[in-house]
């Protein structure tokens, strides 16, 4: 199937059967859920065979048991999100009433990357399901297995009147691009992300695009430096780093780059559990760091499957530009919190900065001199699982949010719905327009 016949099959759908009601949407969220449990177990040997070695344990938590919980926390909040809102109206307008409903947008379309490839690609149809809308989703070409059982997810819990899954390469996904969707989803890299939204842009299509950036984790002189390291290894281990809200660069105030590699290796985190996903990936990552300085924090390990490595560029380096997306974590001492607030400014902003040790009083500091889609102290990565808060980047990193009532809101039309009274104050103005009109005209505007 290609994308324009997916599309027309779910505009004649549409055509046929209206918008689904709240209680069917209730239901296909709980049925999406129960599939995806079902299937869970599918999933971890299909990512495992796809990557050539992939975590069991990160498909179930970041690529099942997430997508579930977002679809239940939906079901759960749906009637409440679904509620028109009263509107203020002023009053030389009253007795009229009006209150805005949100409306579903229709046909929304997304792209999903490989790197989760079944959250990335479900978690937008929990939300655009939600909002009461269809969807075509397009699975990454580099998991041909877990995409194929995406579309048999989709079937199975939605339905072909409701759902449909479009598989193929790069020119698939062009074409997936310049379709005239209601609302186009992309994950994925910024430079591709241009792209997506200039096809888009043909046909007018509002996007959701979540992209890419280095995520600075600034570690500051009041932190516990083995609980620091400890944290940002445990975010970069998880999918081996190729996270696009995985710690970047890690930015050293007041310790420095031989304590820190010292922690690290006490830290008892230096082998991932799951490999690069292709070859591809690991030639980039190796003409990444060809000029810097490498620190592995355990034995090379063969094929794919990498240690966790701290590297040190040098300056003007791409180490120091490029997003890494995969176990290499780049360390860079800095002297003050000024330098470490430099340093972001001077890159696209981020999805994340992380934050270690932070007052409260240096994390309102970057707070107010930084851009960034999210502030996270403490930890890492493990926000985006939060379905309660809005997921998105901004400006590089993408725009638009998407995850629980934000995802809702996203797909969603707020349409207006007004009705007027017999008679208000405002129809004095009306033509012909009498004396009365024009004097009372002066004294709303402040003359007398």
């Amino acid at each position: 199937m290609t994308p324009a016949e997916a599309l027309a099959q779910l505009r004649a759908a549409e055509a046929r059967h209206g918008r689904p009601d709240i209680a069917a949407r209730r239901a296909m969220l709980a049925r999406l859920a129960d599939t995806l449990l079902a299937r869970a177990e599918d999933f971890a040997t299909a990512l495992d065979a796809d990557y050539g070695g992939r975590s069991r344990l990160d498909t179930l938590l970041a690529d099942v048991l997430v997508v579930a919980d977002a679809a239940r926390y939906s079901r759960r909040n749906l009637a409440r999100w679904a509620r028109p809102r009263r509107a203020y109206v002023p009053y030389p307008f009253w007795p009229t009433s009006a209150r805005e409903e949100p409306v579903p947008k229709g046909i929304i379309g997304i792209i999903a990357p490989w790197n989760y490839p079944v959250q990335l690609a479900l978690w937008p149809v929990v939300d655009a399901i939600a909002a009461g809308n269809r969807v075509v989703v397009k699975p990454s070409e580099m998991v041909p297995r877990t995409a194929a059982l995406i579309g048999e997810v989709l079937e199975h819990a939605l339905g072909p009147d409701m759902a449909a899954c479009v598989t193929g390469d790069a020119a698939v996904a062009a074409s997936f691009a310049a379709q005239p969707w209601d609302h186009l989803v992309f994950t994925g890299g910024t430079a591709t992300g241009r792209k997506v939204a200039e096809a888009a842009a043909r046909n007018l299509v509002p996007v959701t695009l979540e992209l890419g950036g280095k995520c600075p984790a600034l570690v500051l002189p009041g932190a516990n430096l083995a609980e620091a390291a400890r944290n940002i290894l445990a975010a970069k281990a998880v999918n081996a780093g190729q996270t696009c809200i995985a710690p970047d660069t890690v930015l050293l105030v007041g310790h420095s780059v031989a304590d820190f590699a010292a922690a690290c290796r006490a830290s008892g985190i230096a082998l991932p559990e799951g490999a690069i996903a292709s070859d591809a990936q690991a030639a980039r990552l190796d003409a990444l760091v060809q000029d810097a300085r490498l620190t592995p924090l355990a034995p090379h390990a063969e094929g794919r499957r990498r240690a966790l490595t701290l590297a040190e560029a040098p300056a003007g380096s791409a180490l120091g530009q490029e997003e890494i997306f995969g176990p290499i974590l780049a360390v860079e001492p800095v002297p003050d919190l000024a330098a470490a607030i430099g340093w972001i400014t001077a890159h696209s902003p981020p999805l994340a900065i992380y934050l270690f040790g932070a007052s409260a009083a240096e994390e309102d500091a970057v707070a107010a001199a930084t851009r960034s889609g999210a502030i996270v102290t403490g930890r890492a990565v493990e926000y985006a699982a939060f379905p309660s808060i809005g997921f998105g980047g901004v400006g590089a990193s993408g725009q638009g949010r998407y995850h629980g009532r934000a995802g809702f809101l996203a797909f969603s039309d707020m349409r207006a719905r007004v009705r007027h009274g017999g008679w208000s104050l405002s129809r004095l103005f009306d033509l012909p327009r009498r004396p009365m009109a024009l004097k009372l005209l002066d004294r709303l505007v402040g003359k007398r």
